[in-house]
């Protein structure tokens, strides 16, 4: 994964863990003062024991959200499309 292609939109230091079906939800705020929500889920079946560990692993957490910036390609692709929706004058 090349890191330098992502741009962080939030550091977010994990505040509360609930469990969630096959996963948890993590509740926390950001620097921005603004409360982040990640649900996280899992493809396989978790029993207790590994639910209670992945829990107290992830109560003492803290989260980056990053993206990928929109390309060039994708920006370019836009303009022409909203050139072209543009009424003639």
């Amino acid at each position: 994964m090349d890191r330098a292609a992502y741009q962080p939109l939030a550091d977010i230091e994990v505040e509360a863990v609930w469990p969630e079906g096959q996963g948890f939800t993590l509740t926390g705020q950001g620097p921005d003062h603004v409360e982040y929500r990640l649900d996280l889920h899992f493809a396989m079946p978790l029993d207790p024991r590994t639910r209670a560990v992945l829990g107290e692993l992830l109560s003492h957490s803290e989260v980056t959200i990053s993206r990928r910036p929109s390309t060039s390609l994708g920006a370019v692709r836009r303009a022409i499309r909203d050139r072209a929706e543009r009424p003639n004058s």
